[in-house]
């Protein structure tokens, strides 16, 4: 199927269907998908747990989300490698969300940006993602790492800071304040794992830096523990009820249980409750939720294109990436989209079709229910360190030195309101601005590539003996409003105390509503100084404007002409018409 017809195509569970169905899945392929899917499985245990407690909620919560949202996204998606998951990216907005409204409030936002994810789909927006420059998207995500990287200095040096504030720089205020008393213990093993994240690649191995970098940074913890120290972990900073009363450290190795989103804990421990203020006051959230999810996954999705050779269905993923996101908060997990790092694993370990991303949500399953006593033993340095580790890799920062030095200087300024934006305000105002901007930027630009030029002395018209009185002006680049006003008015200054002029537009490829109403000026204009107009050779989508318009030739006026040759016979078949007939005596 053409890239195109897979773009605007919605068909549920299409990446599902065109791997496992259409064509045939034989053991083979099952066994290839086995192998991908625990392996990535593996590596979204950790991945998930830290980025729940990130998010600002028990890990927990992150295990449900990489394996019941992974699942459904992975069956009902457009996109054959992409796994879903918990994602760095979020933090930035579930966070401040968490702190404000709990778990309930969370969980709701994420059910409403489902929603919001299912209508777009609906709507075919899939497409009109990739319009988003990459100077915003560089700009958000690299504002996203440097926040994410920030929130992590206090588990990373063992600070005592229990809540942040919500402004970035007193977010800083506040870590410098507690600095002095880090617990040195808790930044040795944070320093220990993050040296192995750094040193394992040059090893060359086939298994992923942070397996090896949590495993030993936890070994060092128990021991450190062992021996006086107070190192942080999930099993001491996490608890949970069980069933028969009582408490229990760390996850609970049990599956979640349905529940409404709004019957969760808000920020003071009680149940949240629906409302339509409530509602209200979270759809902005809700809204950046579902942009940046669709950014995501879609970004994801052509990625794993470029890699694969694949396509995939950009409504279809959208669809698939909604639902996911409605059904995952009734069972506790928070918001879900596609993860570029976990995905371009998932292919590179062999994943033939989305039934390894399902392998991989199995995986976590099991690793909730048999190993959540393991699991409690993390140390909150160490998932520190991955997450600094996961800001840096998002950061792209190799990328964003080299548009900083190389892209167009309205480029750079995109990039650094984004940027700026996303770490002092918000990330919804950081897109807002720099999808405006860029437009705003990009109609300059393309403003300033309409030119009109004088070519009445040219080759090509002096051959044709154009009349006294007459000008030639040859138009190229788009008449829309930007640039539509400028240009006629350049002429109106031009055509003054002449016979008439000739546009010659095959160079213009747009004529818009501002362009017609700048057209009908001039025409007033030269009407009222008894100058002629002769439009010649229109491209196809300024002829259909004018007609929509209902603007014709005007007698006396305005005429148009196929081609320039004949535009410029136009003025000496006028004159012939209009001399006078001489009588016998006169000859």
């Amino acid at each position: 199927m053409p890239h195109r017809a897979h773009l605007f195509s919605l068909r549920l569970a299409h990446a599902f269907r065109e791997a496992c169905i259409d064509q045939p899945y034989n053991s083979r392929r099952f066994l290839r998908d086995l192998m991908a899917g625990v392996t990535v499985g593996i590596i979204a245990i950790p991945l998930a747990m830290a980025l729940a407690i990130a998010s600002g909620v028990a890990p927990q919560y992150g295990l449900y989300t990489a394996f019941i949202a992974g699942f459904i996204i992975a069956l009902t998606g457009g996109s054959r490698f992409s796994v879903s998951g918990p994602t760095a990216a979020f933090v930035v907005i579930l966070y401040p969300i968490a702190q404000t409204y709990g778990l309930g409030g969370l969980l709701l936002a994420t059910l409403m940006s489902g929603v919001l994810l299912v209508i777009m789909a609906l709507m075919r927006l899939g497409r009109f993602i990739e319009y988003i420059p990459e100077s915003v998207t560089l700009g958000f995500t690299s504002g996203i790492a440097v926040v994410i990287a920030t929130l992590q200095v206090n588990d990373f040096f063992g600070l005592s800071v229990e809540s942040m504030p919500e402004h970035y720089w007193d977010k800083l205020a506040v870590l410098a304040q507690s600095f002095p008393a880090l617990d040195s213990m808790s930044a040795l093993v944070a320093l220990v794992t993050l040296a192995i994240m750094l040193i394992w690649p040059r090893l060359r191995t086939p298994v992923p830096p942070h397996l090896p970098a949590v495993i030993v940074g936890s070994l060092l913890a128990i021991w450190l523990n062992a021996n006086g120290a107070s190192v942080d972990t999930i099993g001491s900073r996490f608890s949970y009820l069980l069933p028969g009363g009582g408490t229990g450290a760390g996850i609970p190795p049990f599956l979640p249980e349905f529940a409404w989103p709004w019957q969760q804990a808000d920020a003071s421990g009680n149940a949240l409750g629906f409302s339509w203020s409530m509602v209200r006051e979270l759809l902005p959230a809700a809204f950046a939720i579902a942009m940046l999810g669709a950014i995501e996954s879609l970004l994801c999705a052509v990625v794993l294109d470029g890699m694969t050779g694949k396509r995939h269905s950009a409504n279809s993923e959208l669809m698939g990436q909604g639902l996911g996101n409605i059904i995952v908060p009734f069972f506790g997990g928070i918001t879900a989209t596609a993860a570029i790092a976990r995905s371009a694993a998932n292919y590179r370990a062999g994943a033939e079709s989305p039934v390894a991303a399902m392998i991989h949500a199995i995986v976590v399953l099991l690793a909730l229910v048999s190993l959540a006593g393991i699991l409690a033993y993390l140390p909150m340095p160490a998932m520190a360190a991955l997450l600094i580790m996961v800001a840096w890799n998002m950061s792209e920062a190799p990328k964003a030195v080299r548009l900083l030095k190389t892209a167009p200087r309205s480029d750079v300024w995109v990039f650094l309101t984004c940027f700026s934006l996303t770490v002092a305000l918000d990330m919804v105002i950081a897109i807002t601005t720099g999808v405006l901007l860029a437009a705003v930027l990009f109609m300059r630009e393309m403003a300033e590539m309409t030119k009109v030029t004088d070519i009445t002395t040219g080759k090509r018209v002096s051959d044709e003996n154009l009349p006294a009185g007459w000008r030639v002006f040859k138009i190229n680049g788009p008449l829309f409003f930007a640039a539509a006003d400028r240009i006629f008015g350049e002429l109106a200054e031009l055509s003054r105390n002449v016979e008439g002029i000739i546009l010659y537009m095959d160079g213009v490829t747009v004529l818009d509503a501002g362009g017609l109403s700048a057209l009908n000026k001039l025409i007033a204009t030269c009407q009222k100084d008894g100058t002629r107009i002769v439009i010649a050779d229109l491209q196809s989508q300024p002829q259909r404007a004018l007609a929509r318009s209902g603007l014709g030739p005007v007698e006396g006026v305005l005429q148009f002409a196929p081609t320039l040759r004949e535009a410029l016979a136009l003025p000496l078949s006028s004159m012939a018409k209009q001399a006078p007939t001489l009588t016998g005596a006169q000859r």
